[in-house]
């Protein structure tokens, strides 16, 4: 059973279909989706001979590499802020 605050958003991802269900708008859902096709098609155009599941593992680690990098560079900025207010 869905809850009400729960949102269906139909995406298209390398080719195919998705039904993303979630708390976020669809409009976000869209937006997260087309990053993931657009970093599958990256990924794709540098070794065409990857498979799908190979291509979608190396899309998630990329996508986690790039993430871990923001969250360190917000602790730093975190960090200089709490020094110039003290």
């Amino acid at each position: 059973m869905t809850q009400p605050d729960k949102s269906r958003t139909t995406v298209k991802i390398y080719g195919r279909s998705y039904k993303i269900v979630g708390k976020e708008n669809s409009e976000h859902v869209r937006r997260v989706a087309g990053l993931v096709d657009e970093k599958m098609q990256e990924i794709h155009d540098v070794n065409k001979s990857l498979d799908t599941t190979s291509l979608a593992v190396l899309t998630a680690v990329n996508t986690m590499n790039d993430y871990i990098k923001l969250k360190e560079d917000y602790e730093v900025l975190q960090n200089l802020l709490e020094e110039k207010e003290e």
